[in-house]
Formats: structure tokens, C-alpha cells, sequence
């Protein structure tokens, strides 16, 4: 610390700020932050040791005047126009050359903006998602910071300090320009909403269609975390089925109510999917169903009106539990095909040079979807570098080949169970119809010309033509 000057402030003493702050004290960085609630800046001292060169303020003014510049300040506030006030009180208080992170979950359209206004005040801005949690915040999450090259190039020391290491290799790059830093952290909060569908999918056929305990869902998931399903999410997915809840005693999944909360970024992958456009249905069909979720009462209902019979699954139950894994990383693996095939359309779309071989290696360690496959991701994109979907890699093709048919089986049992698996069928239909060089949306075409005349192509001369149908 120079001068007794600050390395690092951070706006916003929350659990990721405050947590984020301390990884960066234990780095040897001194920091210092600020927030309104002074309770906050009372946990961040009280939660550091006398090693950390930690400080807490109440006033923004009293921090910017103690970082060493060129300034380094990250915002964790809540997206929208909370970021855009912080950046209002800063601007007085900065000079040309400092850094302003936003680290949240902002829109990328809301981060270009304010990139575009950060230069024209000579200012570096940085959209950076971060993901982990409080744990990755606080001992080394996965870190996405794109924008401005110059800004990152300043920040990259402190960054890989603090990011996951896979291998001794920071979970830490720079991911584009302008808004990319943002984007990547979007479709990554996609993937998440997919792969959480995914697992409750598996989880009701488990519960409903074999009747298995919460003890033997933890030994099932327990299990595959051991082998090709090791993931973050697998892993606390078998932690759940062991916690009980301290009021009742029983389990605490069977007492938390069957309602999905969300806050957006979901919601965000899929409408900017369909203006790029690009397909991602396992995404799509994650929201919806957080969303259906929300109607309880409308359920409850409709069960009473309908009366499904929840049938038993019959087969073999080592035999079927076996396929089920295979399904869902089946299941998995299309799911993120999907995401990444977004990021590289947006990628070109919107000239960010995203780097698809760092996204997945930063993925690898830190963040929510961290999985054991990525690392097969990372070897299909060092062969191809501009793979435009990862279900044209080879060897993943073979992996996929080997779990299809069992995706299939659970998806017949399931569908004959009445156990909803809309996910694992929205990326079985994904699969067949991106593996089909002839879809039968020619008949749409026609359809299209037919009642407005749309007009369409032809698979026998180039053009665009129109009929006058009888």
C-alpha cells in the first residue's frame, strides 16, 4: 500500500462485496469499502483479521479520496437503476483513468450504454460477471470481465489473485469486448436455470416413478458426483436429501413449498435468443417452468380436476437408475451445446469476440456450473477454436451417441408415468432435429407463401419465389 493509499474499493457491502473484499485482503490487496448500511461495514471489519488491510466508510467521497489511482472501484448493487445512481455519485469524485467494475447481474444492453458514457468521461468501465456464491466469493469464484482491454490489463493481476484455480490456472479472462463480460455471465445464469430443470426432472422420476427415500436419492447423486455427472450442482443436490429441518424434524426438501423464484437472467437468455436468433429450448422450457411453478393454487386445481395417475416405473431399478444418469448428462451436455452455440452467434453478431475455449476453461472451477464435462468442452475448442456448436466436436458426438438411447427410455417411462420431463424432451427434440438435414419446415414455407405470400426457397435452384396456389 502506497502512501497509505487503498488497491481496491468496492461499493456495496453485501455478502458477495463484503466476501469478495476479504478474498482480495487474503491476496495481500488492501481494501476498502463502502455502503450506506454502516451494520455492513461493521461485518466486513468484524469478519477480517489483523493481517487484512481492510477499511470500511460511510461516505463514497471518503473512500474514492483513499484508492491509489489509477482507481479500481466495483459496484455490487442490484441491476438497474441503482448501478446508473452509483455511477451518477462517482463521476465527480473520479479522473480520467480510473475503473469503475460493475460486477451484478446487469443487461448487457444497460452495460453497453454505460461503457459508451464511461469513455465520453474518459473513464474505463468493465461489465464483470461473477460466479460462485458467497463460498466462490469469498475462497475463489469464476470471473468474467469484459470491455475495455486497457482496464483489463490493469485488473488481471488482481483478478487471477483472487479467481479459482483448475490445475494452478486461474478461472479468470478477458471475454470480449464491450458488453461481452455481462453476456457470458447471462447465458451462464441460462445454462444454470437448464441444468437445475434437468435435475429436478430426474429428481421427480426418482421420487415419484421409483419411490426411492431422500437417503437413497442422496446415495443415487452421491454416486454420480463420483464419476462423469461430477458437478457443483450434482454435488449439492446429493447434500440437500441430508439436511432435516430443525422446526419439524423431517426432511427439509419435503417442506420447502414447490414455488421457483428467479431473478431475471434466465428470462434475459431467452428473449435475447430469440432476437438473435438462435434456438435454445432447454433454456426456454426452464423458465416456464419456474414460471408454471408460481401457479400453485391453479395446480392444486387442476390435479383435483384432471386426477392423473402417477404410475410406478417397473423396469429394473439398478438398471434404470444407471440410465437416468446417462440421460441426464445427456440431457446436460445439450444443454450447454446450446448455450455456448449463443455465444458464439452473439459473438459475431455483435462483434465481441467472445473466446469460447476461456469461457468454458473459466467455467471449469469457482462458478454454479461447474462441471466435469467442460473439460472436455475445453479440448473440442482447442481443436476448433470457432466451433459453432459443440455437438459437431467428434469425440463429444461419441459420448452423446453412447447416452441417446438411454435419454430415450427415461423419456418413455417418464412420459408413460405422467412425470413431467418437458426438459429432458425439449433436448432430446434438440438433438433431432439439429442432427436432421431435412426438417419438415419446408411445409411452414408453404403454409407461409400460401396465406401471405412469405415466399420461399428451393432446393433445386437459387432464388426467392412466390406461387400463385390454386
Amino acid at each position: 500500500m502506497s502512501n497509505n493509499l487503498f488497491h481496491f474499493g468496492m461499493i456495496g457491502l453485501g455478502t458477495m462485496g463484503r466476501n469478495l473484499l476479504l478474498n482480495l485482503a487474503d491476496h495481500g490487496y488492501s481494501v476498502i469499502g463502502f455502503d450506506k448500511d454502516e451494520q455492513k461495514g461493521a461485518a466486513l471489519l468484524n469478519e477480517s483479521t489483523p493481517q487484512h488491510k481492510v477499511k470500511a466508510v460511510s461516505s463514497l467521497q471518503e473512500m474514492v479520496q483513499q484508492i491509489e489511482q489509477p482507481r479500481k472501484i466495483m459496484m455490487l448493487v442490484p441491476a438497474g437503476k441503482p448501478v446508473d445512481d452509483v455511477i451518477e455519485s462517482l463521476l465527480p469524485l473520479l479522473q480520467p483513468g480510473d475503473i469503475v467494475i460493475d460486477g451484478g447481474n446487469s443487461f448487457f444492453e444497460d452495460t453497453l450504454r454505460r461503457t459508451t458514457y464511461m469513455q465520453s468521461k474518459q473513464m474505463h468501465f468493465v461489465g464483470m460477471g461473477v460466479s460462485g456464491g458467497e463460498k466462490g466469493a469469498r475462497f475463489g469464484p469464476s470471473i468474467m470481465p469484459g470491455g475495455d482491454v486497457a482496464a483489463w490489463k490493469n485488473l488481471q493481476p488482481l483478478l487471477e489473485a483472487v479467481a479459482a484455480k483448475v490445475n494452478g490456472e486461474p478461472c479468470v479472462a478477458y471475454m470480449g469486448k464491450d458488453a461481452a463480460g455481462h453476456y457470458v455471465k447471462m447465458v451462464h445464469n441460462g445454462i444454470e436455470y437448464a441444468i437445475m430443470q434437468l435435475i429436478s426432472e430426474v429428481y421427480d422420476v426418482l421420487r415419484t416413478g421409483l419411490s426411492l427415500s431422500n437417503a437413497e436419492m442422496h446415495q443415487v447423486f452421491a454416486k454420480w458426483n463420483e464419476g462423469e455427472l461430477k458437478s457443483f450442482l450434482i454435488e449439492i443436490s446429493a447434500q440437500i436429501f441430508l439436511q432435516k429441518d430443525p422446526e419439524t424434524g423431517k426432511d427439509l426438501v419435503d417442506v420447502i413449498l414447490d414455488k421457483a423464484g428467479s431473478k431475471g437472467t434466465g428470462k434475459w437468455t431467452s428473449q435475447e435468443a430469440m432476437n438473435l436468433p438462435i434456438s435454445i429450448p432447454t433454456i426456454d422450457i426452464a423458465v416456464a417452468f419456474r414460471d408454471i411453478s408460481v401457479y400453485k393454487e391453479e395446480r392444486i386445481a387442476a390435479e383435483a380436476l384432471y386426477q392423473p395417475e402417477r404410475k410406478k416405473i417397473t423396469a429394473d431399478k439398478a438398471a434404470f437408475i444407471e440410465q437416468l444418469g446417462h440421460a441426464l448428462q445427456a440431457a446436460i451436455m445439450i444443454c450447454y451445446a446450446q448455450g455456448l452455440a449463443m455465444l458464439h452467434k452473439a459473438s459475431s453478431v455483435y462483434n465481441m469476440d467472445i473466446p469460447l475455449k476461456d469461457v468454458v476453461k473459466i467455467w471449469r472451477g469457482g462458478c454454479i456450473i461447474r462441471s466435469l464435462l467442460l473439460e472436455d468442452f475445453y479440448t473440442a475448442y482447442q481443436n476448433n477454436a470457432d466451433l459453432a456448436n459443440i455437438l459437431l466436436d467428434q469425440q463429444l458426438a461419441k459420448l452423446l451417441q453412447l447416452k441417446e438411447t438411454a435419454l430415450r427410455n427415461v423419456i418413455v417411462q417418464a412420459v408413460q408415468s405422467k412425470i413431467a420431463v418437458t426438459g429432458l424432451m425439449s433436448a432430446l427434440g434438440y438433438l433431432d432435429a439439429y442432427t436432421d438435414g431435412n426438417m419438415p419446415v419446408n411445409l411452414i414455407q408453404a403454409q407461409r407463401d400460401l396465406f401471405g405470400a412469405h415466399t420461399y426457397q428451393r432446393i433445386d435452384k437459387p432464388g426467392t419465389f412466390h406461387t400463385q396456389w390454386d
